[in-house]
């Protein structure tokens, strides 16, 4: 039999020297950025015992193992052999709850000192799903014990935020297009995951380092906080606001930063943005009216992720708009964002984001894949209609930037032709099926 490399342990056997591979449970029940790491902090250590999580998985290739006889009391059945294993089975990755998905399907990144290797978007794709899912059980958690009135220890949230983070370093088009596609029921919760995911981006395209793209991830995940206090009748209204209900909701930053100011440990950095996301460089935001110079970058930052995420998402009262029309809207609406910044974030994105409706030279109808960084107007496509002709065609994929004989002329309303496969077209059914299928149990 082949030696096994993970074992599941309770958390009181934990001995400093052994490599944490994963915690059992959600990412709001310990307080680091990451579960995977070796363990030589006997502050870490103390930690963790203290801590709700009750039992761990260690691997015993990076680290120490437990002794002979406490290794014997753990069940076989309970320690896949990595050596052997295939991607997991779905079952298997709806099991685990942090970060316990298989090396096979999510790579591991080195001691935390290294980025992960890029990796092409097909093979991020059902990974960044199951994290879609796994996000939005953990945030709809976090808005339920804020609407509770329970304090928030924004430390909770670092594990998430390292998780989100590695899956953009891997491949930022996955995640990015997947927390796009969104519920109206569902919205408040992945908005935050989504913005926490497009600021993480941003940050890495504006050559920020990990420390400083967590902590604008961190920003973006806690940005909305304020929404948990918001009536659920007009935070889920059907349709326009009156002048007295859009004044409550124009409150929800200050309530935001209020709540983050009593909890502690968000950090100054999460509190700007969670106050000022709604601010504008032409001095028109709310709720304190500040322009210029007296924004912060992360301030500018989350401005634009934010009305990205929410223009583009389905909402109780609209559908949401096209990627590629999103970014051109925007481009176009002088003294919103600091054009800097919106440059920068075209960039991480690309002119027509993963998900957009293209119209090719050729007169047929495209939904861009992935991107090409070196070539943003000329994607990975898969052409699937024939305008001429007004009729669907068999699937075919063009590499645009690399010889393909045909060329984007414009972006496409989706809304124009009203097609109900487009997002199975670019991602696949199993991993929409897998990021909204519901939680285990």
């Amino acid at each position: 039999m082949a030696q096994q490399q993970l074992r599941k342990i309770a958390v009181h056997q934990l001995q400093l020297g052994m490599f944490l591979h994963a915690l059992e449970g959600d990412w709001l029940a310990h307080p680091f950025w990451k579960s995977r790491f070796l363990l030589k902090d006997p502050g870490d250590l103390k930690r963790l015992t203290e801590s709700a999580v009750v039992s761990c998985w260690i691997d015993v290739r990076r680290g120490l193992d437990l002794p002979a006889p406490a290794a014997e009391e753990a069940p076989q059945d309970e320690a896949p052999d990595l050596a052997l294993c295939a991607p997991p089975a779905p079952q298997l990755v709806d099991s685990l709850r942090a970060n316990e998905v298989c090396e096979a399907l999510m790579p591991l990144p080195g001691d935390g000192a290294a980025r992960p290797a890029r990796v092409g978007m097909d093979e991020e794709l059902l990974a960044a799903a199951h994290l879609c899912r796994r996000s939005r059980e953990a945030v709809s958690s976090m808005f339920a014990e804020a609407r509770l009135g329970h304090a928030l220890r924004a430390e909770r949230c670092l594990p998430l935020v390292d998780d989100i983070a590695q899956s953009v370093f891997r491949n930022p088009g996955a995640l990015l297009s997947l927390a796009r596609l969104k519920t109206a029921d569902d919205y408040s919760y992945m908005h935050s995951v989504a913005v926490c995911a497009l600021m993480v981006a941003l940050a890495q395209q504006m050559g920020h380092d990990d420390a400083a793209c967590r902590e604008a991830g961190l920003a973006g995940l806690l940005h909305d906080l304020g929404k948990a206090q918001m009536p659920l009748e007009i935070l889920n209204k059907p349709g326009k606001l009156t002048e007295q209900e859009f004044a409550v909701i124009r409150t929800h930053p200050e309530r935001g930063y209020s709540m983050l100011q009593e909890s502690g440990g968000a950090g100054s950095a999460a509190m700007d943005v969670c106050l000022h996301h709604h601010e504008r460089p032409d001095g028109r935001g709310y709720p304190n009216g500040l322009q210029g110079n007296q924004l912060s970058t992360l301030a500018r930052m989350g401005a634009v992720c934010d009305v990205y995420d929410a223009i583009t998402s389905n909402r109780p009262y609209k559908s949401g708009w096209d990627p590629a029309e999103s970014i051109s809207k925007m481009a176009s609406w002088s003294g919103q964002f600091d054009p800097l910044v919106f440059q920068h974030f075209v960039r991480s994105l690309g002119i027509y984001p993963n998900g957009s409706l293209v119209r090719l030279a050729s007169q047929r109808l495209a939904v861009v894949m992935a991107q090409n960084p070196q070539a943003l107007t000329a994607p990975l496509v898969k052409v699937f209609f024939d305008i001429d002709n007004g009729r669907q065609i068999e699937p075919l994929v063009l590499n645009l930037a690399e010889g393909a004989p045909d060329r984007i002329i414009d972006r496409e309303p989706a809304g124009r032709w009203h097609f109900p496969q487009l997002d199975e077209l670019w991602a696949g059914a199993e991993v929409l099926q897998a990021q909204r299928a519901p939680a285990p149990g």
